[in-house]
C-alpha cells in the first residue's frame, strides 16, 4: 500500500493528477458504477420509450432540428445536438402534418413521409458540415447558464449512425460517453466544471429539475412525454424493443451517468506510449494494440499531501487501512482549518498498474532487486485487459519511469460458454468445474485450455466432451504406456532377476530402427521446445506434445511390444525398455508444466529406477525440480524421422482402404507401396506388422502396375495471379502427361501454356489406372509422396486368421474387464455353439496362435469343478454363440506329491548340540552322540499334504501348497477333525471363511471325522465355501 501512495505521489508532483468526472454504467439499486466488464454480463430486451423532438433554430424558429431517443429522462440535461459531418441532410416542409420546416438525416428524407402527409416537400439538401454551430431553442430552461460557454448549438461528429433515428443526436453530456467526449472537444463542459447531473446515486431527479424533482428517472419517461405534447415539441411517441444493459446483482435497469473521480492525465504521453508499447512484443495473431485514454484512480487515497502521515499528523501509524487512518487530520498550510481523507478510493486498476513496484516494496526496500529485473520478462494475461491491466502497467511505468514496464505479452482469449454467450453464475451456462475436476482431473482440464484457440488470443467455446477427449485420447495412452513400462520392468526383474537402473550415460545405443526414431523424434521434440518457449509462442508448443503421445502410444509402443514384453531376448528388451524409459521421462519433464499432476505420478515411479549415479540435479524429490532435458544433438537423425513418417503414410493409406472397402482390420493382405524415396523401403517393413498384411512389396516400377502422375493447381495462388488466364492453364495442367509430370517432379518447374509454374503451384498426386491390365483386385490410395495398392481378393486361409485375432481380441477385452494384468497366471475356457460349425472349427485349428498372444491356455468346455472362476461373457461372433471363462491359474496339472511338500527337519532331542538340515535327523544331546542316532530322512510324525483349490491365500499369505503335522511330536497331541480345519483354514490366512477338506482333485470325495488315521502322507484338497455375499 505504501508504494501505491508513493506511485501517486509521483504523478501529483509531476502535475499528472487532476479531478474530473467519468461517465460510467451505473447501478441506481446498488447506488454503485460498474466497469464496462459487468454492464455486458446481463443484456435484456427491453420495450423503452421512443420520441422524436423539435429543436427551433433560434435565427428562425419556423424552422426545426428534429431529433430521436429512447431515453426521454436525459432531455432535461441537454446541451446540444449532434450531427454527422458528412451525411446529407435535407430541409423539409410540411412534413408529418407540421406547420413548420424541419431538418433531418437524408435516410428519413421526404419519401419517409410521402405515406403520411401527401403535401410534404424537400426544400434543400447539403452536408451535416454546414450545420456546425447553429443555435436553438432549449427544451428546458434549468441549465441556460450553460449558454455562455456554447451550449444549445449543433456540433458534428462522425460516431452519429444513419441505420436508426433522424441523423441528429441530443447530447446530455453528462450522461452518455460519446456525449460527454463530443462536449468536451467543443468545450461546452470542461474538466474542472461542475457536472450538469441532476440525478443522484439512487436515479432520482434533484431540484434542479423543478418539474420532475424527486421522481425515478424511468417512471419520469411518461410525465416527460406529457411535458413534451403540452409544449409543442413532441413529434412522434411510440415504443422501441432493444437489447439494454442491467444490474447483474439486483436485475434492475442501469444508467449511463457520470461518476466524479481523479484521473491521471495523458495527453501530453501519447507519443511516448505508442513508442514503449511498440518495445512490446505481443504474442498473439489477433494483432492487439495499446489503446490511449485517460485512466481511473482509487483505492486508498487518504491524504492530499503524501509526504509522510506521522509527520503530519503527529500520530503514529502503523496501518495504512482506512479504518486506521480515517480519524486522523492534517493543518491546513493554508489556514483553512483541518485536512481529511476524501472520500474517494483507488481504483483496482491503478493498483494492478503500480505491480512491478508494490509488490518489492520499491523504493522504501529492494531497490536493488527491482532495478535489475524491471522491465519483466514477460507478463501474461486476457485479451480483455488491453485496456484494463495492459494499459495502467504501461501508463504509469512510462510516467514513472519513461519506459515500458513488460518485453513480452502474452495474450490469452476469452472461454466462453457452449452456445457463445459470456459464462454467467446468473444463467449458470457453464458445467460445475468442481466436477469438471472431479470426472477428468485437473490435468485433462488444463491440456484442453492450453491446447485451444484461448492462447492464440482467439475465444473458445468451453464443451465437457472436449476435456473428457484430452482424458481418453491424450492422458489415458500415455499413462498406459507408463504402466506398460513399469510392468515389463517388474516382469524383467521377477523372471530374469535383472535389475533395472537407467543411467543416460552407460546406455546402450540400439540399433533398432523404431528405437533410434523414437529417440531422435524426442531430442527434436525438446530442440523445438527450448526454441519457441524460449521465444514465447505457447501455441505452437502443445500441439507438438499431443501429438508425440500419439507417436509414442500408437506407433512406438503398438509396434514393439513384443520387443517390450520379452519375446525377441533379453538383450533386445533391455534396449527396447531402456529406450521407452529415456522417452518417457523427457516427456514428462516437458509435459510437467502443463500437466503437472500426472508427471508428478509417473515421476515418483520412475525416479526409482534412475541410477543414482547419473543425477546431476540436488533436488530430486518432485519433478518440478527438475531442469528441462538438454538436447542430445547426437540422437537427431532426420533421415530416420523421415524415413518412419513415410512409413506411417504407407499403414494410414492402407486403413483408408480398409475403411472404404470394409474390410475387417485383422486381415492381411498383399500390399504394394510405391514411393519417389527408395532409402525408405526398409523402414517400411516395420509397418507390416501394424497394418497387418501378409506380403509386402516395395516398387518403383509405375508401369508394371499402371500408376500414372497427375497435377491439381493450387486454385488460391494460382488463382490471384493468373487472373485471366487461370482457366485455361488449369485445362492444360490436367493434361500433363505422367512423364512431364516427373521431369516437374526432379526440376521443380515447368512451363504450362507460356507461364512457369513451380513446386507451390501445382499438387501432384498418383493414379491408378484400373484398365491398364492391372488386376482388378487391387484398391488403390495415395498422398504426394506414397501410392498404396492394397489387394483385396478374398482368401479363406487370411479370413480364418481374421476370426481368429478377433477371438483374441474378445479373450483380452475379457482379461481387462476382470482387472488382470499380464504377469496373472490364468487358464481360458471357450464353447462355441452349434458345435463343430465354422467359428469352433477355427479356434482349434488356430489354438497354438491364440495361445502364443494370449499368453493362456485355451481349453474348451466344461471349466473345471474346482475352478475359481474371475470373469464370463457370452457374445456372438460369426453366427455362433461364443462363451468365455477365466478361470485363475494355470491349467496345468501337478504332480502327484509322494513326500512332504514342504521342507521339513526331524528333530531327536537328548540336550546340547545342534544342526540344521532338510530332510534330516538332527540330534540334540549333552555328551557324545547317541548309539542309536537314526539316519532315516523321511519324516518321524505322521503329515498330510494341503492343496488349495478354488482360492487364493489371504492375510499377505502366499502359495497354494502347504503341509501340516497330524501329530507333533509323535505320538503325542494328535490333531483332531475340528483341529484339522483350523489349521488348514490358519496355514492359507482364510481364518473365518468355511473350508472342506477333499480326497479327490474334483472336490467330490469329502473327508470324513473317522478316517483321520488313514490320512498320513496323502494329500488333502481344500475347498473354500462361498460366503451369503458371494453365494
Amino acid at each position: 500500500m505504501e508504494t501505491v501512495w508513493w506511485v501517486f505521489k509521483q504523478l501529483y508532483e509531476k502535475g499528472l493528477v487532476y479531478r474530473g468526472v467519468k461517465v460510467m454504467p451505473f447501478s441506481t439499486a446498488c447506488n454503485t458504477p460498474l466497469s464496462n466488464f459487468e454492464a455486458h454480463q446481463n443484456y435484456k430486451d427491453v420495450q423503452d420509450p421512443s420520441v422524436i423532438v423539435t429543436f427551433p433554430l433560434l435565427e428562425d424558429e419556423t424552422v426545426s432540428f428534429l431529433a430521436w431517443t429512447t431515453t426521454p429522462w436525459t432531455l432535461p440535461s441537454n446541451l446540444a445536438l449532434c450531427v454527422s459531418p458528412d451525411f446529407i441532410y435535407v430541409k423539409v416542409k410540411g412534413a408529418l402534418h407540421l406547420s413548420l420546416t424541419i431538418v433531418l438525416g437524408m435516410h428519413r428524407n421526404e419519401s419517409s413521409f410521402a405515406k403520411t402527409d401527401k403535401l410534404c416537400f424537400c426544400l434543400y439538401r447539403f452536408p451535416g458540415k454546414t450545420l456546425k454551430g447553429k443555435k436553438y431553442k432549449p427544451l428546458f430552461e434549468y441549465f441556460i447558464k450553460c449558454k455562455e460557454s456554447g451550449a444549445f448549438s449543433v456540433v458534428v461528429d462522425n460516431y452519429v449512425r444513419d441505420d436508426d433515428g433522424t441523423g441528429v443526436v441530443h447530447q446530455a453530456p453528462y450522461f452518455g460517453a460519446d456525449d460527454y467526449r463530443v462536449c468536451m472537444d467543443y468545450k461546452i463542459i470542461q474538466r474542472d466544471s461542475a457536472p450538469i447531473c441532476p440525478v443522484d446515486s439512487s436515479g432520482v431527479f434533484t431540484a434542479e429539475v423543478t418539474h420532475f424533482a424527486g421522481q425515478y428517472v424511468k417512471d419520469a419517461d411518461k410525465n416527460i412525454i406529457k411535458w413534451l405534447k403540452e409544449n409543442g415539441r413532441l413529434v412522434s411517441s411510440s415504443s422501441f424493443k432493444h437489447s439494454y444493459p442491467f444490474c447483474w446483482r439486483s436485475d434492475t435497469p442501469l444508467i449511463y451517468k457520470a461518476v466524479p473521480s481523479w484521473f491521471v492525465r495523458v495527453e501530453h504521453m501519447v507519443e511516448k506510449l505508442l513508442d514503449n508499447n511498440s518495445k512490446c512484443y505481443w504474442y498473439s495473431e489477433s494483432g492487439v494494440s495499446t489503446p490511449v485514454c485517460d485512466l481511473r484512480v482509487c483505492d486508498d487515497l487518504e491524504c492530499w499531501f503524501f509526504v509522510g502521515l506521522e509527520e503530519l499528523t503527529g500520530a503514529k501509524v502503523s496501518d495504512l487501512h482506512r479504518e486506521s487512518i480515517d480519524g486522523l487530520t492534517i493543518p491546513s498550510r493554508c489556514g483553512k482549518g483541518q485536512l481529511k481523507r476524501v472520500s474517494e478510493v483507488f481504483d483496482c486498476w491503478f493498483e494492478s498498474g503500480s505491480m512491478p513496484y508494490a509488490q518489492v516494496h520499491y523504493p522504501f526496500e529492494n531497490r536493488r532487486e527491482f532495478e535489475d529485473a524491471f522491465p519483466a520478462d514477460f507478463i501474461a494475461e486476457g485479451i480483455d485487459q488491453t485496456r484494463g491491466w495492459f494499459y495502467t502497467l504501461l501508463v504509469l511505468s512510462t510516467a514513472l519511469f519513461g519506459k515500458p514496464p513488460f518485453k513480452n505479452v502474452i495474450v490469452n482469449g476469452l472461454v466462453l460458454a457452449s452456445d457463445g454467450q459470456k459464462m454467467s453464475k446468473r444463467k449458470k451456462n457453464y458445467p460445475d468445474p468442481s466436477l469438471i475436476v472431479q470426472n477428468y482431473g485437473a490435468d485433462a482440464l488444463r491440456l484442453y485450455l492450453i491446447n485451444s484457440p484461448v492462447v492464440r488470443a482467439e475465444n473458445l467455446r468451453f464443451k465437457e466432451e472436449g476435456v473428457r477427449d484430452v482424458l481418453k485420447d491424450v492422458l489415458l495412452p500415455w499413462y498406459n504406456a507408463y504402466r506398460f513400462l513399469v510392468q515389463n520392468i517388474q516382469r524383467l526383474q521377477k523372471e530374469e532377476a535383472i535389475e533395472f537402473l537407467y543411467n543416460e550415460s552407460t546406455a546402450s545405443v540400439s540399433d533398432n530402427i523404431m528405437d533410434k526414431w523414437i529417440q531422435s523424434f524426442t531430442q527434436s521434440l525438446i530442440q523445438f521446445f527450448r526454441d519457441e518457449m524460449g521465444a514465447y509462442r505457447l501455441y505452437t508448443v502443445v500441439p507438438k506434445l499431443v501429438k508425440f503421445v500419439d507417436m509414442l502410444t500408437n506407433w512406438y509402443v503398438r509396434t514393439n511390444r513384443r520387443r517390450l514384453k520379452g519375446e525377441s531376448g533379453t538383450e533386445d528388451c533391455m534396449r527396447a525398455l531402456e529406450t521407452l524409459f529415456s522417452v518417457l521421462f523427457s516427456m514428462c519433464r516437458l509435459m510437467a508444466p502443463f500437466t503437472p499432476f500426472i508427471t508428478e505420478l509417473m515421476y515418483q515411479n520412475l525416479c526409482h529406477l534412475i541410477d543414482p549415479a547419473s543425477v546431476e540435479e540436488k533436488d530430486t524429490a518432485s519433478i518440478h525440480y527438475l531442469m528441462l532435458p538438454h538436447v542430445r544433438e547426437s540422437l537427431i537423425d532426420k533421415r530416420i524421422e523421415s524415413a518412419v513418417s513415410q512409413m506411417q503414410s504407407v499403414i494410414e493409406l492402407g486403413r483408408v482402404i480398409r475403411d472404404r472397402k470394409t474390410l475387417p482390420v485383422k486381415v492381411r493382405e498383399h500390399l504394394p507401396a510405391f514411393t519417389t524415396t527408395r532409402s525408405t523401403h526398409k523402414y517400411i517393413h516395420e509397418g507390416d506388422s501394424e497394418l497387418n498384411v501378409r506380403q509386402l512389396t516395395l516398387s518403383t516400377d509405375k508401369d508394371k502396375y499402371g500408376i500414372r502422375l497427375r497435377a491439381e493447381p493450387d486454385h488460391m495462388v494460382l488463382g490471384k495471379r493468373l487472373k485471366g488466364a487461370f482457366k485455361s492453364v488449369t485445362a492444360s495442367i490436367k493434361e500433363l502427361k505422367s512423364d512431364e509430370l516427373e521431369i516437374f517432379q526432379r526440376t521443380g518447374s515447368i512451363v504450362v501454356d507460356g507461364h512457369e509454374l513451380h513446386e507451390d503451384d501445382l499438387r501432384l498426386m498418383y493414379s491408378f489406372d484400373q484398365t491398364s491390365g492391372t488386376p482388378s483386385q487391387y484398391e488403390a490410395h495415395s498422398d504426394a509422396q506414397v501410392l498404396v495398392l492394397l489387394d483385396v481378393t478374398p482368401d479363406q486361409t487370411m479370413q480364418d486368421e481374421g476370426v481368429a485375432r478377433e477371438v483374441i481380441n474378445r479373450i483380452q477385452k475379457l482379461r481387462k474387464k476382470g482387472h488382470l494384468v499380464p504377469s496373472d497366471e490364468i487358464t481360458v475356457y471357450y464353447s462355441s455353439q452349434p458345435a463343430g460349425e465354422y467359428l469352433d472349427k477355427v479356434i482349434q485349428a488356430h489354438t497354438d496362435f491364440i495361445l502364443a498372444t494370449t499368453k493362456a491356455p485355451l481349453k474348451p468346455y466344461p471349466v473345471a469343478q474346482n475352478a475359481s472362476v474371475i470373469v464370463q461373457e457370452k457374445t456372438q461372433l460369426k453366427g455362433s454363440d461364443l462363451e468365455l471363462t477365466i478361470v485363475r491359474g494355470s491349467s496345468v496339472s501337478r504332480a502327484l506329491l509322494t513326500t512332504a511338500a514342504c521342507a521339513y527337519v526331524n528333530l531327536r532331542v537328548t540336550l546340547k548340540d545342534r544342526q540344521q538340515g532338510t530332510g534330516r535327523t538332527l540330534t540334540v544331546t549333552s555328551g557324545s552322540s547317541p548309539a542309536d542316532a537314526s539316519s532315516s530322512d523321511s519324516l518321524l510324525c505322521p503329515y498330510v499334504n494341503l492343496q488349495l483349490m478354488n482360492a487364493s491365500p489371504a492375510e499377505c499369505k502366499t502359495g497354494d501348497v502347504a503341509t501340516l503335522l497330524l501329530m507333533n511330536p509323535a505320538g503325542k497331541n494328535a490333531l483332531l477333525f475340528p483341529d484339522l480345519l483350523c489349521e488348514a483354514a490358519k496355514v492359507f490366512g482364510l481364518r473365518g471363511r468355511k473350508l472342506t477338506l477333499c480326497l479327490n482333485e474334483e472336490l467330490t470325495d469329502e473327508l470324513e471325522a473317522s478316517s483321520l488315521h488313514t490320512l498320513n502322507t496323502k494329500t488333502l484338497f481344500v475347498k473354500v465355501l462361498p460366503t451369503t455375499a458371494e453365494a
